[in-house]
């Protein structure tokens, strides 16, 4: 029996894959702290990262290197990583056809606001962008605060739900 805590893997998903998505897999990976693997992707990717979600990152002291854009065929495929979680991020992928993920991994919506759809200056698009990384920040962190090992999967599936709605 290893003794080496289980490392889980999740992905985030969104249409375009270039700020909320992005956002969250940054997240997930520092305030895992180790115990996870994050990932983001897009149904329809937009090919690049959001500018203002970078900035948003540094601001916080995430690291940004290695964000990209990229398809969910990325994760669908036999050379794809084995995945435990799969959570959108937008309503629009939520409600388009996923395909088959490695794993049988656990899905739940948590639905935050597209912050690249805000229309104003600079400084109230820098605002819709704090907002959805805020929103997340706190989602991710009661993710990682389940005790996940002790829980069933009924009852993991209704404390990711109830993170959704939080």
């Amino acid at each position: 029996m290893s003794s080496e805590p289980r490392v889980y893997r999740a992905l985030f998903l969104c249409t375009g894959n270039s700020a909320r998505s992005i956002m969250a897999e940054a997240l997930l990976n520092k305030l895992g702290n180790g115990r996870f693997v994050a990932f983001s992707a897009g149904s329809q990717p937009t090919g690049t990262v959001n500018p203002t979600a970078i900035e948003v990152l540094r601001r916080f002291d995430l690291p940004t290197a290695g964000l990209a854009s990229k398809s969910w065929e990325t994760f669908s495929g036999p050379e794809a990583p084995t995945l435990d979680f799969v959570f959108t991020v937008c309503d629009r992928a939520a409600a388009e056809s996923c395909p088959t993920w490695p794993g049988q991994p656990m899905h739940a919506h948590w639905g935050i606001a597209d912050p690249a759809a805000c229309v104003g200056d600079e400084l109230e698009r820098l605002q819709a962008f704090r907002r959805a990384f805020a929103e997340l920040e706190r989602r991710i962190a009661l993710f990682v605060a389940l005790p996940l090992q002790a829980l069933d999967s009924l009852a993991l599936q209704s404390e990711l739900d109830a993170i959704g709605r939080a």
